[in-house]
């Protein structure tokens, strides 16, 4: 009845999915899950607090950093609450008002998460091609501008898109590939027309990826044409080693999202388990790697992150 109630229904109640034809053990399944928030909140927390209470790492590129945790920690809880309502409780129904909710934030800070690392390209970018002239273009104003820049493209971005999800009618069995709400997931259930929404997703890509992406591949370029400059191969070895953080990052946040894209549009007959999992680590993997990169990698994020469980 539950299913037949939901036919042409404007606002259904969506069934959220863990790990397909794994039912039988979720609980053992949430014991992975529940490690891995635990390791992306904790991590992300950690960055944010040396940051804020270390005065030597008051500096344009902590700053970017401290953005990058607290996106990563926006999208580790966005999700957090479904999935382990699923694994832990069988809580799989959530409304379509509570499922526009959830993708706000969810794509929200996948925005803003792309958007940091184009900043913090440009960083490395002004550091090593233009070091006399660092301090003075990326001033604290300046940060602050680029700051509030992102929220508002994002908020710009994200609002039509989901808003053109309250008219749709949904008239098949409303039930999601993921244990969250992902709108090309969501859009796939309408029966209505999606012609709008389509067009409007694929806006919000070409102006968040499509400009994102090639804005920090031309800052490598640069970069690298100025370093191959430098004679001493010491002294380029040193330069580079400062984008190693910068570069992992991008690779751990942009692979997963493509991966993930290119299966929802033409992965049809890829089994659903294989959805899932890769969902997952599309969201799981950047706020748990991303903390533990900058502390190996960065030695001025290394020592106070040692210093602070050290004194603790």
């Amino acid at each position: 009845m539950k299913i037949l109630s939901n036919l042409t229904s404007k606002s259904p109640a969506f069934l959220l999915t863990a790990i397909p034809g794994f039912q039988s053990a979720q609980a053992w399944i949430s014991v992975p899950f529940c490690c891995l928030y635990a390791v992306a909140l904790s991590g992300n927390s950690i960055i944010l607090f040396v940051i804020v209470t270390q005065h030597s790492l008051h500096e344009p590129m902590y700053y970017f950093l401290s953005m990058l945790s607290a996106t990563d920690l926006g999208l580790t809880l966005s999700t957090m609450s479904t999935t382990l309502g699923i694994l832990w409780f069988d809580a799989r129904e959530i409304s379509l008002d509570a499922c526009i909710t959830q993708m706000f934030f969810l794509h929200g800070f996948t925005f803003m998460e792309s958007g940091v690392l184009v900043t913090m390209a440009f960083d490395r970018y002004v550091a090593i091609c233009n070091p006399l002239r660092y301090t003075t273009i990326l001033t604290n104003f300046r940060i602050i501008q680029m700051g509030l820049l992102m929220i508002l493209r994002t908020v710009v971005l994200i609002l039509p898109l989901l808003l053109l999800l309250k008219p749709l009618s949904f008239c098949r069995m409303t039930v999601l590939s993921h244990s969250y709400c992902y709108h090309p997931d969501v859009i796939k259930l309408a029966c209505s027309g999606t012609r709008a929404n389509s067009i409007c997703g694929l806006v919000d890509l070409v102006f968040t990826t499509g400009i994102d992406a090639p804005c920090i591949i031309l800052s490598y370029i640069l970069i690298v044409h100025s370093v191959l400059s430098i004679a001493s191969p010491d002294e380029r070895y040193k330069v580079f080693s400062t984008c190693i953080s910068h570069t992992a990052a991008v690779a751990v946040f942009y692979i997963p999202m493509i991966s993930l894209s290119l299966v929802h549009r033409y992965g049809q007959s890829v089994p659903k388990v294989v959805h899932s999992m890769m969902a997952n680590v599309y969201l799981l993997l950047p706020p748990m790697l991303n903390p533990i990169i900058y502390s190996v990698k960065t030695r001025q994020i290394r020592k106070a992150v040692l210093s602070l469980l050290l004194t603790k």
